[in-house]
Protein backbone atom coordinates (compact mmCIF):
# COMPACT_ATOMS: atom_id res chain seq x y z
CA UNK A 1 0.00 0.00 0.00
CA UNK A 2 3.18 2.49 0.93
CA UNK A 3 4.10 1.19 -2.36
CA UNK A 4 1.04 2.76 -4.38
CA UNK A 5 0.36 5.66 -2.57
CA UNK A 6 3.97 6.20 -3.33
CA UNK A 7 2.98 5.60 -7.26
CA UNK A 8 0.15 8.21 -6.61
CA UNK A 9 2.15 10.69 -5.30
CA UNK A 10 4.53 10.72 -7.95
CA UNK A 11 1.68 11.04 -10.34
CA UNK A 12 0.13 13.76 -8.94
CA UNK A 13 3.30 15.72 -9.49
CA UNK A 14 3.11 15.36 -13.23
CA UNK A 15 0.93 18.29 -14.00
CA UNK A 16 4.04 20.73 -12.84
CA UNK A 17 6.38 19.25 -15.47
CA UNK A 18 4.79 21.16 -18.59
CA UNK A 19 8.35 21.61 -20.23
CA UNK A 20 9.15 18.20 -19.60
CA UNK A 21 6.13 16.96 -20.96
CA UNK A 22 6.58 19.00 -24.53
CA UNK A 23 10.04 17.69 -24.43
CA UNK A 24 8.59 14.48 -24.72
CA UNK A 25 6.14 14.18 -26.69
CA UNK A 26 7.99 16.41 -29.17
CA UNK A 27 10.78 13.66 -28.37
CA UNK A 28 8.09 11.17 -29.66
CA UNK A 29 6.86 12.67 -32.33
CA UNK A 30 10.40 12.91 -34.07
CA UNK A 31 11.09 9.22 -33.76
CA UNK A 32 7.50 8.63 -35.23
CA UNK A 33 8.83 11.21 -38.27
CA UNK A 34 12.21 9.15 -37.97
CA UNK A 35 10.41 6.04 -38.18
CA UNK A 36 8.29 6.97 -40.98
CA UNK A 37 11.02 8.49 -43.22
CA UNK A 38 13.78 6.77 -42.63
CA UNK A 39 16.87 7.84 -41.04
CA UNK A 40 20.72 6.81 -42.07
CA UNK A 41 21.79 3.36 -40.59
CA UNK A 42 24.56 4.28 -38.28
CA UNK A 43 24.52 1.31 -36.41
CA UNK A 44 25.07 -1.57 -38.71
CA UNK A 45 28.88 -0.78 -39.06
CA UNK A 46 30.60 -3.82 -37.20
CA UNK A 47 27.75 -6.08 -39.69
CA UNK A 48 28.70 -7.57 -42.31
CA UNK A 49 25.60 -7.25 -45.49
CA UNK A 50 27.12 -9.05 -47.86
CA UNK A 51 25.13 -12.35 -48.25
CA UNK A 52 27.11 -15.51 -49.64
CA UNK A 53 26.86 -18.49 -47.48
CA UNK A 54 23.21 -20.89 -48.49
CA UNK A 55 20.48 -22.16 -45.19
CA UNK A 56 19.07 -25.62 -45.79
CA UNK A 57 15.49 -26.33 -45.18
CA UNK A 58 14.74 -26.64 -41.55
CA UNK A 59 14.12 -30.55 -40.34
CA UNK A 60 10.72 -30.75 -40.43
CA UNK A 61 8.91 -29.90 -37.03
CA UNK A 62 11.79 -30.68 -34.58
CA UNK A 63 13.49 -29.04 -32.13
CA UNK A 64 16.86 -29.71 -31.01
CA UNK A 65 17.64 -30.00 -27.63
CA UNK A 66 18.51 -26.86 -25.23
CA UNK A 67 22.16 -26.32 -24.56
CA UNK A 68 23.30 -24.04 -21.83
CA UNK A 69 23.96 -20.21 -23.23
CA UNK A 70 27.33 -18.96 -22.31
CA UNK A 71 27.18 -15.28 -22.30
CA UNK A 72 26.84 -13.27 -19.12
CA UNK A 73 23.81 -12.10 -17.50
CA UNK A 74 22.27 -9.05 -18.62
CA UNK A 75 22.82 -6.38 -16.12
CA UNK A 76 20.78 -2.58 -15.39
CA UNK A 77 23.68 -1.51 -17.92
CA UNK A 78 24.76 -3.59 -20.16
CA UNK A 79 28.21 -3.44 -22.56
CA UNK A 80 27.64 -4.04 -25.86
CA UNK A 81 29.72 -6.56 -27.51
CA UNK A 82 31.66 -6.83 -30.95
CA UNK A 83 29.69 -8.39 -33.67
CA UNK A 84 30.78 -10.97 -35.70
CA UNK A 85 28.06 -11.68 -38.26
CA UNK A 86 28.67 -14.57 -41.14
CA UNK A 87 27.07 -13.29 -44.89
CA UNK A 88 24.28 -15.55 -45.40
CA UNK A 89 21.36 -15.69 -48.15
CA UNK A 90 17.91 -14.85 -46.46
CA UNK A 91 15.82 -17.92 -46.22
CA UNK A 92 12.22 -16.63 -48.45
CA UNK A 93 9.44 -18.38 -46.94
CA UNK A 94 6.34 -19.45 -49.37
CA UNK A 95 3.67 -16.71 -48.21
CA UNK A 96 -0.10 -16.82 -48.49
CA UNK A 97 -1.10 -13.89 -49.59
CA UNK A 98 -4.10 -11.67 -48.89
CA UNK A 99 -7.37 -11.86 -51.08
CA UNK A 100 -7.46 -8.81 -53.70
CA UNK A 101 -8.63 -5.62 -52.39
CA UNK A 102 -12.41 -5.09 -52.31
CA UNK A 103 -14.63 -2.78 -53.70
CA UNK A 104 -16.30 -1.05 -50.73
CA UNK A 105 -16.21 2.04 -48.78
CA UNK A 106 -12.94 2.85 -47.72
CA UNK A 107 -12.87 3.41 -44.00
CA UNK A 108 -9.51 4.39 -44.60
CA UNK A 109 -9.92 6.62 -47.43
CA UNK A 110 -13.67 7.82 -47.32
CA UNK A 111 -13.51 8.55 -43.48
CA UNK A 112 -15.14 6.50 -40.56
CA UNK A 113 -18.60 8.35 -40.65
CA UNK A 114 -19.08 7.82 -44.30
CA UNK A 115 -23.25 7.13 -44.56
CA UNK A 116 -22.55 3.86 -46.17
CA UNK A 117 -20.66 2.52 -43.32
CA UNK A 118 -21.30 0.48 -40.15
CA UNK A 119 -21.14 2.86 -36.64
CA UNK A 120 -17.78 2.72 -35.63
CA UNK A 121 -17.59 0.92 -32.14
CA UNK A 122 -15.40 4.65 -30.83
CA UNK A 123 -15.73 7.66 -30.80
CA UNK A 124 -14.45 9.06 -34.32
CA UNK A 125 -12.59 11.84 -32.38
CA UNK A 126 -11.05 9.14 -30.51
CA UNK A 127 -9.15 7.74 -33.52
CA UNK A 128 -6.64 10.53 -33.68
CA UNK A 129 -3.50 10.90 -36.50
CA UNK A 130 -0.29 10.50 -35.67
CA UNK A 131 0.81 12.87 -38.20
CA UNK A 132 1.94 10.05 -40.65
CA UNK A 133 -0.37 8.70 -44.12
CA UNK A 134 -1.13 5.45 -44.65
CA UNK A 135 1.82 3.10 -44.94
CA UNK A 136 4.46 5.82 -44.42
CA UNK A 137 5.77 3.30 -41.64
CA UNK A 138 6.12 0.27 -43.87
CA UNK A 139 4.72 -3.73 -43.16
CA UNK A 140 6.79 -6.16 -44.15
CA UNK A 141 5.13 -8.07 -46.39
CA UNK A 142 7.79 -10.31 -47.73
CA UNK A 143 9.80 -11.31 -45.12
CA UNK A 144 13.05 -13.13 -45.23
CA UNK A 145 14.85 -14.87 -42.28
CA UNK A 146 18.20 -16.69 -40.90
CA UNK A 147 18.56 -19.23 -38.65
CA UNK A 148 18.45 -18.35 -35.20
CA UNK A 149 21.89 -20.00 -34.86
CA UNK A 150 23.55 -17.38 -37.40
CA UNK A 151 21.73 -14.80 -36.80
CA UNK A 152 25.10 -12.67 -34.90
CA UNK A 153 23.65 -9.40 -35.58
CA UNK A 154 21.23 -10.00 -32.70
CA UNK A 155 22.76 -9.37 -29.08
CA UNK A 156 21.54 -12.39 -26.73
CA UNK A 157 19.63 -10.15 -24.35
CA UNK A 158 17.65 -8.03 -27.27
CA UNK A 159 13.92 -8.16 -27.04
CA UNK A 160 12.29 -10.64 -29.53
CA UNK A 161 8.83 -11.25 -30.44
CA UNK A 162 8.34 -15.17 -30.44
CA UNK A 163 5.13 -17.59 -31.87
CA UNK A 164 5.19 -21.55 -32.87
CA UNK A 165 2.75 -22.66 -34.90
CA UNK A 166 2.70 -26.44 -35.80
CA UNK A 167 6.27 -26.32 -34.75
CA UNK A 168 7.33 -23.71 -36.70
CA UNK A 169 9.34 -21.44 -34.44
CA UNK A 170 9.76 -17.40 -35.46
CA UNK A 171 11.04 -14.64 -33.70
CA UNK A 172 10.75 -10.86 -34.67
CA UNK A 173 13.55 -8.82 -32.99
CA UNK A 174 12.06 -5.78 -31.72
CA UNK A 175 15.33 -3.84 -33.55
CA UNK A 176 13.53 -4.36 -36.85
CA UNK A 177 9.57 -4.12 -35.40
CA UNK A 178 10.25 -0.85 -34.63
CA UNK A 179 10.85 0.49 -37.77
CA UNK A 180 8.02 -1.68 -39.19
CA UNK A 181 5.35 -2.47 -36.79
CA UNK A 182 3.48 -5.24 -39.12
CA UNK A 183 4.63 -7.94 -40.59
CA UNK A 184 2.44 -10.20 -43.08
CA UNK A 185 3.42 -13.88 -42.70
CA UNK A 186 3.05 -17.55 -42.87
CA UNK A 187 4.07 -19.72 -40.16
CA UNK A 188 2.85 -23.41 -40.49
CA UNK A 189 1.04 -22.82 -43.02
CA UNK A 190 -1.17 -20.74 -41.42
CA UNK A 191 -1.74 -16.82 -42.82
CA UNK A 192 -0.57 -14.24 -39.82
CA UNK A 193 0.23 -11.08 -38.85
CA UNK A 194 2.86 -10.15 -36.18
CA UNK A 195 2.42 -6.58 -34.87
CA UNK A 196 4.36 -4.46 -32.46
CA UNK A 197 3.60 -0.66 -31.06
CA UNK A 198 6.54 1.15 -28.92
CA UNK A 199 3.72 3.78 -28.16
CA UNK A 200 1.93 1.15 -26.14
CA UNK A 201 4.71 -1.15 -25.51
CA UNK A 202 2.74 -3.94 -26.80
CA UNK A 203 3.51 -6.55 -29.18
CA UNK A 204 0.08 -8.88 -30.49
CA UNK A 205 -0.25 -11.18 -33.18
CA UNK A 206 -3.14 -12.92 -35.20
CA UNK A 207 -4.72 -15.03 -37.42
CA UNK A 208 -5.82 -13.53 -40.80
CA UNK A 209 -7.79 -16.40 -42.19
CA UNK A 210 -11.69 -15.53 -41.17
CA UNK A 211 -13.57 -17.98 -42.69
CA UNK A 212 -12.57 -18.30 -46.50
CA UNK A 213 -10.96 -14.76 -46.71
CA UNK A 214 -7.36 -14.00 -46.28
CA UNK A 215 -6.30 -10.27 -44.92
CA UNK A 216 -3.28 -8.33 -44.90
CA UNK A 217 -2.66 -5.75 -42.69
CA UNK A 218 -1.01 -2.15 -43.63
CA UNK A 219 -0.18 0.98 -40.66
CA UNK A 220 -2.89 3.53 -40.79
CA UNK A 221 -1.17 6.02 -39.36
CA UNK A 222 -3.65 6.42 -36.86
CA UNK A 223 -3.78 5.77 -33.35
CA UNK A 224 -6.51 4.71 -30.55
CA UNK A 225 -5.56 5.11 -27.08
CA UNK A 226 -2.19 5.75 -28.38
CA UNK A 227 -2.21 2.25 -29.58
CA UNK A 228 -1.53 1.67 -33.57
CA UNK A 229 -4.50 1.43 -35.34
CA UNK A 230 -3.94 -1.48 -38.32
CA UNK A 231 -6.41 -1.36 -41.94
CA UNK A 232 -6.80 -4.20 -43.89
CA UNK A 233 -6.12 -4.18 -47.51
CA UNK A 234 -9.28 -6.11 -48.78
CA UNK A 235 -11.94 -3.34 -47.42
CA UNK A 236 -9.36 -0.87 -46.03
CA UNK A 237 -11.51 -0.80 -42.40
CA UNK A 238 -9.73 0.03 -39.55
CA UNK A 239 -8.48 -2.01 -36.63
CA UNK A 240 -7.08 -1.86 -33.36
CA UNK A 241 -3.68 -3.41 -32.58
CA UNK A 242 -4.44 -4.05 -29.17
CA UNK A 243 -7.59 -5.95 -29.16
CA UNK A 244 -7.60 -7.31 -32.63
CA UNK A 245 -10.91 -5.70 -33.42
CA UNK A 246 -12.77 -3.89 -36.67
CA UNK A 247 -13.76 -0.60 -34.48
CA UNK A 248 -14.65 1.05 -37.95
CA UNK A 249 -15.36 0.41 -41.77
CA UNK A 250 -17.11 -2.24 -43.80
CA UNK A 251 -15.79 -5.02 -40.72
CA UNK A 252 -17.18 -3.05 -37.89
CA UNK A 253 -17.05 -5.26 -35.03
CA UNK A 254 -14.92 -8.25 -36.60
CA UNK A 255 -13.00 -10.14 -34.23
CA UNK A 256 -9.57 -11.46 -35.55
CA UNK A 257 -8.08 -14.73 -33.48
CA UNK A 258 -5.27 -13.69 -31.41
CA UNK A 259 -2.18 -16.20 -31.25
CA UNK A 260 -0.09 -16.61 -27.62
CA UNK A 261 3.16 -15.42 -27.69
CA UNK A 262 6.13 -13.75 -26.10
CA UNK A 263 8.67 -11.33 -25.73
CA UNK A 264 11.72 -13.24 -24.82
CA UNK A 265 15.66 -12.68 -25.28
CA UNK A 266 17.43 -13.79 -28.05
CA UNK A 267 19.00 -16.09 -26.68
CA UNK A 268 16.26 -17.82 -24.84
CA UNK A 269 14.48 -18.28 -28.33
CA UNK A 270 18.49 -19.25 -29.61
CA UNK A 271 18.82 -21.94 -27.48
CA UNK A 272 15.60 -23.06 -27.39
CA UNK A 273 15.36 -22.88 -31.19
CA UNK A 274 18.85 -23.15 -32.88
CA UNK A 275 17.13 -23.75 -35.95
CA UNK A 276 14.30 -21.83 -35.63
CA UNK A 277 13.60 -18.66 -37.77
CA UNK A 278 14.70 -14.76 -37.11
CA UNK A 279 13.66 -11.81 -38.96
CA UNK A 280 16.47 -10.46 -41.54
CA UNK A 281 16.76 -6.77 -41.67
CA UNK A 282 14.99 -5.45 -44.84
CA UNK A 283 17.47 -4.01 -47.36
CA UNK A 284 16.57 -0.41 -46.12
CA UNK A 285 19.74 1.66 -46.01
CA UNK A 286 16.92 4.71 -44.38
CA UNK A 287 16.01 3.05 -41.15
CA UNK A 288 18.77 2.60 -38.62
CA UNK A 289 18.48 -0.78 -37.40
CA UNK A 290 19.16 -1.36 -33.97
CA UNK A 291 19.23 2.09 -32.70
CA UNK A 292 16.01 3.18 -30.83
CA UNK A 293 14.45 6.24 -31.70
CA UNK A 294 11.89 6.75 -28.73
CA UNK A 295 14.75 6.98 -26.75
CA UNK A 296 13.60 6.92 -22.84
CA UNK A 297 10.39 6.84 -23.76
CA UNK A 298 9.79 3.53 -21.48
CA UNK A 299 9.43 5.27 -18.03
CA UNK A 300 6.76 4.84 -15.20
CA UNK A 301 5.85 8.16 -15.02
CA UNK A 302 5.88 8.65 -18.71
CA UNK A 303 3.59 10.65 -21.09
CA UNK A 304 1.68 8.68 -23.52
CA UNK A 305 2.05 10.01 -26.88
CA UNK A 306 -1.47 11.22 -28.56
CA UNK A 307 -3.63 9.61 -25.46
CA UNK A 308 -7.21 11.39 -25.06
CA UNK A 309 -8.28 9.24 -22.30
CA UNK A 310 -7.14 10.00 -18.52
CA UNK A 311 -5.55 7.84 -17.09
CA UNK A 312 -6.23 4.97 -14.37
CA UNK A 313 -4.50 6.54 -11.29
CA UNK A 314 -4.58 3.12 -9.54
CA UNK A 315 -0.83 3.44 -10.67
CA UNK A 316 1.64 5.80 -13.35
CA UNK A 317 0.65 5.75 -16.35
CA UNK A 318 3.93 4.09 -18.46
CA UNK A 319 3.99 1.32 -15.64
CA UNK A 320 5.27 -2.60 -17.34
CA UNK A 321 1.94 -4.63 -16.39
CA UNK A 322 1.10 -8.48 -17.48
CA UNK A 323 -2.28 -8.67 -18.94
CA UNK A 324 -3.76 -11.93 -19.08
CA UNK A 325 -7.67 -11.95 -20.73
CA UNK A 326 -9.69 -15.20 -20.62
CA UNK A 327 -14.02 -15.59 -20.62
CA UNK A 328 -14.22 -11.78 -20.53
CA UNK A 329 -12.64 -10.94 -17.70
CA UNK A 330 -9.03 -8.86 -17.57
CA UNK A 331 -6.14 -9.45 -14.99
CA UNK A 332 -3.10 -6.99 -14.84
CA UNK A 333 -0.06 -8.03 -12.98
CA UNK A 334 2.82 -5.26 -12.21
CA UNK A 335 5.94 -6.79 -13.25
CA UNK A 336 7.84 -5.66 -10.57
CA UNK A 337 5.54 -8.16 -8.36
CA UNK A 338 5.94 -10.95 -10.84
CA UNK A 339 10.18 -10.76 -11.34
CA UNK A 340 9.83 -10.04 -7.34
CA UNK A 341 7.86 -13.42 -7.22
CA UNK A 342 9.57 -15.49 -10.13
CA UNK A 343 6.54 -17.08 -10.25
CA UNK A 344 2.70 -16.42 -9.63
CA UNK A 345 -0.40 -18.19 -9.92
CA UNK A 346 -3.54 -16.67 -11.13
CA UNK A 347 -6.88 -16.68 -10.98
CA UNK A 348 -8.96 -15.40 -14.72
CA UNK A 349 -12.79 -16.04 -15.40
CA UNK A 350 -12.33 -18.74 -13.02
CA UNK A 351 -9.39 -20.48 -14.43
CA UNK A 352 -6.07 -20.96 -12.84
CA UNK A 353 -3.04 -20.29 -15.02
CA UNK A 354 0.48 -19.38 -14.49
CA UNK A 355 2.79 -17.08 -15.06
CA UNK A 356 6.45 -16.75 -15.06
CA UNK A 357 9.31 -14.43 -15.40
CA UNK A 358 12.78 -14.24 -15.86
CA UNK A 359 15.57 -11.67 -16.19
CA UNK A 360 17.61 -10.68 -18.97
CA UNK A 361 15.79 -8.93 -21.23
CA UNK A 362 16.43 -5.76 -22.68
CA UNK A 363 13.45 -3.03 -22.62
CA UNK A 364 14.00 -1.76 -26.55
CA UNK A 365 12.24 2.11 -25.73
CA UNK A 366 14.46 3.25 -23.22
CA UNK A 367 18.55 3.51 -24.34
CA UNK A 368 19.35 4.76 -27.71
CA UNK A 369 20.22 1.54 -28.66
CA UNK A 370 18.03 -1.12 -28.97
CA UNK A 371 20.16 -4.26 -27.33
CA UNK A 372 21.38 -1.75 -24.34
CA UNK A 373 18.10 -1.37 -22.43
CA UNK A 374 17.67 -1.91 -18.82
CA UNK A 375 16.74 -5.08 -17.82
CA UNK A 376 12.85 -5.70 -17.67
CA UNK A 377 13.06 -9.37 -18.23
CA UNK A 378 10.52 -11.53 -19.85
CA UNK A 379 7.07 -13.15 -18.79
CA UNK A 380 5.07 -16.48 -20.53
CA UNK A 381 1.99 -17.30 -19.35
CA UNK A 382 0.60 -21.27 -19.49
CA UNK A 383 -1.96 -23.82 -18.73
CA UNK A 384 -0.13 -25.39 -15.65
CA UNK A 385 -1.71 -28.88 -16.24
CA UNK A 386 -0.05 -31.39 -17.88
CA UNK A 387 -1.62 -34.97 -18.52
CA UNK A 388 -4.55 -34.34 -16.26
CA UNK A 389 -2.14 -32.87 -13.54
CA UNK A 390 -2.26 -29.51 -12.72
CA UNK A 391 1.52 -28.23 -11.57
CA UNK A 392 2.53 -25.95 -9.05
CA UNK A 393 6.35 -24.42 -10.39
CA UNK A 394 9.34 -22.12 -8.91
CA UNK A 395 11.68 -20.22 -10.99
CA UNK A 396 15.26 -21.11 -9.43
CA UNK A 397 17.24 -18.76 -7.52
CA UNK A 398 19.09 -16.33 -9.37
CA UNK A 399 17.76 -17.68 -12.71
CA UNK A 400 18.31 -15.39 -15.62
CA UNK A 401 18.23 -15.86 -19.47
CA UNK A 402 21.98 -16.13 -19.66
CA UNK A 403 22.05 -18.54 -16.72
CA UNK A 404 20.69 -21.89 -18.08
CA UNK A 405 17.60 -22.75 -20.37
CA UNK A 406 15.97 -24.54 -17.54
CA UNK A 407 14.77 -21.28 -15.21
CA UNK A 408 11.77 -23.03 -13.41
CA UNK A 409 11.14 -26.35 -11.91
CA UNK A 410 8.13 -28.43 -10.51
CA UNK A 411 7.20 -29.06 -7.15
CA UNK A 412 5.45 -32.77 -8.42
CA UNK A 413 7.78 -34.15 -10.57
CA UNK A 414 11.26 -32.03 -9.97
CA UNK A 415 11.38 -31.31 -13.60
CA UNK A 416 13.31 -28.27 -15.48
CA UNK A 417 11.06 -25.80 -17.31
CA UNK A 418 12.33 -23.29 -19.57
CA UNK A 419 10.55 -19.93 -20.20
CA UNK A 420 9.41 -20.98 -23.38
CA UNK A 421 7.75 -24.03 -21.48
CA UNK A 422 9.28 -26.80 -22.14
CA UNK A 423 10.29 -29.95 -20.04
CA UNK A 424 14.02 -30.10 -20.64
CA UNK A 425 14.40 -32.85 -18.37
CA UNK A 426 13.18 -35.04 -15.21
CA UNK A 427 9.90 -37.15 -15.35
CA UNK A 428 8.14 -34.48 -17.66
CA UNK A 429 10.98 -34.24 -20.34
CA UNK A 430 9.84 -33.43 -23.36
CA UNK A 431 6.80 -32.06 -22.21
CA UNK A 432 5.21 -28.72 -23.40
CA UNK A 433 2.85 -26.13 -21.11
CA UNK A 434 -0.10 -25.06 -23.29
CA UNK A 435 0.37 -21.30 -23.81
CA UNK A 436 -2.09 -18.65 -23.16
CA UNK A 437 -2.52 -15.45 -24.71
CA UNK A 438 -0.87 -12.30 -22.29
CA UNK A 439 0.15 -9.06 -23.65
CA UNK A 440 3.09 -7.44 -22.00
CA UNK A 441 1.79 -3.35 -22.18
CA UNK A 442 1.90 -0.27 -20.10
CA UNK A 443 -0.78 0.57 -17.64
CA UNK A 444 -2.89 3.27 -19.49
CA UNK A 445 -3.32 0.96 -22.43
CA UNK A 446 -4.43 -1.73 -20.32
CA UNK A 447 -6.85 0.22 -18.63
CA UNK A 448 -8.12 2.24 -21.39
CA UNK A 449 -8.88 -1.03 -23.16
CA UNK A 450 -10.39 -3.00 -20.25
CA UNK A 451 -11.53 -0.50 -18.12
CA UNK A 452 -13.16 -3.66 -15.68
CA UNK A 453 -9.65 -4.91 -15.51
CA UNK A 454 -8.69 -6.52 -12.22
CA UNK A 455 -5.26 -5.01 -10.81
CA UNK A 456 -3.32 -7.51 -8.48
CA UNK A 457 -1.20 -5.51 -5.45
CA UNK A 458 1.18 -3.19 -6.81
CA UNK A 459 4.32 -3.52 -5.77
Amino acid sequence: MASQQRHLSRLSRLPSRRIARGVVLSAVAAGLACVAFGCSDTSSSDVVTAREATIEPAPEATVAPATSASTPATTAAPTATPVTTLAIIPLQVEQIPGDPPEVTVSALRDGISAPSLPEPLVSPSDIRSGGLVPDQIPSIDGPEFERAAEADYLQPQEAVVTLTINGDARAYPAQVMIWHEIVNDTIGGEPVTVTYCPLCNTAIAYHRRLGDRTFDFGTSGKLYNSALVMYDRQTESLWTHYTGQAIAGELTGTQLELIPMATVAFETFRAEHPDGLVLSRPADVRRSYGSNPYVNYDAPDGIPFLFAGEPDDRLPPQTRVLVIRRAGEAVAVVHETLQAEGVMTVDVGGTEVVAFHLPGTATPIQNSQVALGRDVGATAVYDPTVDGRQLTFARKTDAASSAEPGAFVDDQTGSTWSLLGRALDGPSAGAQLAPIEHIDTFWFAAAAFDPGIHLLDAP
